[in-house]
């Protein structure tokens, strides 16, 4: 067969090709947060004495519904994050169609119905409204005052969709929802700050870009202390002295990352701080009686 192209032109391989577009579809799932609410879920499960089994599934359904919520969110946003030159942003880039992350979106989160399900028709329908309170993040409520709301609702209830999987179906403690609840909203203001420019010029007046960068950042910092204190102080009896000594990794997280955000700047440190605050608070859950029988 003759080749018909020019002189000289190098052909792309396809293996290279789909290398290149899985990576870029890696990067816009968000990662970061991706692979850290999958192992707190992970994490919760198997610390609550959740059979193997019982755990893996837990992990797949939260993976998938995260893998949508990232990629719906960058499906979404591809027009302003063009607009805002964000070369961390694959699709905004133009590296990667619009297109494939929608379907990839779409992929993961019919994956996710199903796995979610698959633990039961309580613990999955809690998970799918979670899935949903972020995708309605993604498509309107960021841009309202209302858009600390859906990290309050779907970090305030995954503990809830974990305890329904195990067996027996218990709940999860209210100081467990509440404080899940409280982690949302300091890690929706950590992870907002640093676009707050960017976003309002491209229309988006969400809470934080209403009340500015220093009272969100403020604001931030005593939602993930309060989270920490009430998952130390709520659960019954005297708190130990790893629980202290957790408190006080977390507060200086929290001054670190609250520190960096109230400096200026578009540094992402503030919010791998919240996400870390989030694994300390993981970890006292694990070694509490946060599940109600």
């Amino acid at each position: 067969m003759v080749d018909d192209l020019p002189s000289g032109t190098v052909r792309s391989r396809p293996s290279l090709v789909s290398r290149r577009t899985a990576l870029d579809l890696a990067l816009s799932c968000h990662p970061g947060p991706t692979v850290a609410v999958t192992l707190f879920a992970v994490a919760m499960a198997a610390g609550a004495g959740a059979p193997g089994r019982t755990t893996a599934l837990v992990g797949a359904a939260i993976l998938a519904g995260q893998l949508s919520i990232g990629w719906s969110n960058d499906w979404i946003d591809a027009g302003r994050d063009a607009a805002a030159g964000r070369a961390d942003k694959p699709v905004g880039d133009g590296r990667l169609a619009a297109s494939t992350v929608r379907g990839a979106a779409l992929i993961a989160l019919a994956a996710c119905v199903a796995l979610s399900l698959a633990l039961g028709w309580r613990a999955g329908l809690v998970h799918l409204a979670t899935v949903a309170s972020a995708w309605a993040y993604n498509v309107r409520l960021k841009s309202t005052l209302w858009s600390w709301a859906p990290y309050a609702f779907s970090f305030g209830f995954l503990p809830l969709a974990i305890a329904l999987a195990l067996p027996g179906q218990p709940v999860a403690a209210w100081w467990a929802i509440l404080g899940g609840a409280l982690l949302g909203v300091g890690a929706h203001g950590a992870n907002v700050v640093p676009d707050l420019q960017d976003d309002r010029a491209n229309g988006v007046h969400g809470l934080p870009h209403r009340i500015g960068g220093t009272a969100t950042s403020i604001g931030s910092a005593f939602a993930l202390v309060a989270a920490t204190v009430l998952v130390v102080l709520a659960p019954t009896g005297e708190p130990s002295a790893g629980a202290a000594l957790a408190l006080v990794v977390a507060v200086g997280l929290t001054i670190l990352g609250t520190t960096i955000a109230l400096s200026g700047g578009r540094s992402r440190l503030p919010f791998s701080a919240a996400i870390a605050v989030a694994g300390v608070d993981v970890i006292l859950l694990v070694l509490s009686d946060w599940v109600v029988h």
